[in-house]
């Protein structure tokens, strides 16, 4: 069965299992998607302006320096994230990311495409551990990466990038302490083209992950980093 059968064969199975229910919130969500209704993703709230030109963070008129960035590497151009993580953006990740509903991914590209510059990407996944892809069963951003490449026309490559070793959560955690945590996580699988590379992920919690995955390829041979994220997390106000 080619690809494209397969998975209107899924699409069918979840029509018939979920007759246009919203994952989100069990309403009627139309007999064409059933997994999202038109209304929960209109409540997803994008990032105000102004924000940092480089990591795409919410500046404060008061203060207006960015607090995310000052620390990445020189290579790593620039981030964006579609919406806060809150609310249905929120459910929609952790049904993605823990649920098995990968099909999310198709409405959340969507979100993501639009905050892209330029075209012909190179979309680089981060990758899980080996443990916690068993467990999921697939990775959710190689899942957006696959979702976003079918509505920009960009290539993934999904392989480019593994992950040496677990890392804990990022949250509690220092500036200092996020980078160490993250350190020496991430690998190269062959040769990576001198040319700009996206990394592709669900949510941008302190961006620490992101910038040590863009070391790596920077240092393996990409000409520039950029990333993209479906949903960013409010950070710690200390």
């Amino acid at each position: 069965m080619r690809c494209s059968n397969l998975a209107d064969a899924f699409r069918a199975a979840e029509r018939w299992l979920l007759p246009g229910s919203c994952l989100l919130c069990g309403e009627y969500a139309g007999a064409t998607d059933p997994l999202a209704c038109t209304l929960c993703q209109n409540r997803w709230r994008p990032l105000p302006e102004p924000r940092c030109r480089r990591c795409g963070h919410p500046l404060s008129p008061v203060s207006p320096a960015c607090r995310i960035c000052p620390g990445w590497p020189d290579g790593f151009e620039r981030a964006r994230s579609a919406v806060w993580l809150e609310g249905t953006a929120r459910e929609a990740v952790h049904h993605l990311k823990y649920g098995g509903w990968w099909r999310l991914a198709e409405p959340m590209a969507a979100r993501m495409a639009a905050q892209l510059e330029g075209a012909d990407h190179l979309l680089v996944p981060i990758p899980l551990s080996p443990r916690r892809r068993r467990l999921r069963g697939y990775n959710q951003a190689e899942a957006l990466a696959r979702a976003l490449a079918s509505v920009t026309g960009s290539r993934v490559e999904a392989a480019a990038l593994v992950r040496r070793r677990e890392t804990g959560t990022q949250t509690a955690l220092t500036p200092e302490a996020r980078m160490a945590n993250v350190a020496g996580a991430f690998g190269v699988t062959g040769a990576i083209p001198s040319r700009r590379v996206l990394l592709v992920d669900d949510v941008f919690t302190t961006g620490a992950t992101l910038a040590a995955a863009a070391l790596t390829l920077l240092e393996a041979g990409a000409s520039a980093v950029g990333a993209v994220t479906f949903a960013r997390a409010r950070p710690p106000l200390s």
